[in-house]
């Protein structure tokens, strides 16, 4: 990706997520991925694809079970009176 592609997505994610945390990391050398990452955190990656003259670009984003808010407890349904 072209340092204007990485400035030009990021913006566009910005705009839609409400947020200037978002902040598109470029490879340190060819061939790794280029990083997404929100308050310096890497939570995707994002790639370019070419294809029939077409441009688009691909986030990937991975999301690990430790990382999420455990399960909220339910209580048991209630049964209507009649």
């Amino acid at each position: 990706m072209t340092p204007s592609d990485i400035e030009r997505v990021q913006t566009y994610l910005r705009r839609l997520f409400g947020t200037d945390q978002i902040k598109i990391v470029p490879p340190m050398r060819k061939g790794l991925s280029t990083e997404l990452s929100v308050k310096d955190e890497v939570v995707g990656t994002l790639h370019k694809d070419t294809d029939d003259g077409e441009t688009s670009f691909s986030l990937t984003m991975t999301i690990l079970e430790e990382d999420l808010p455990p399960v909220p407890k339910t209580s048991a349904p209630t049964r209507a009176r009649r």
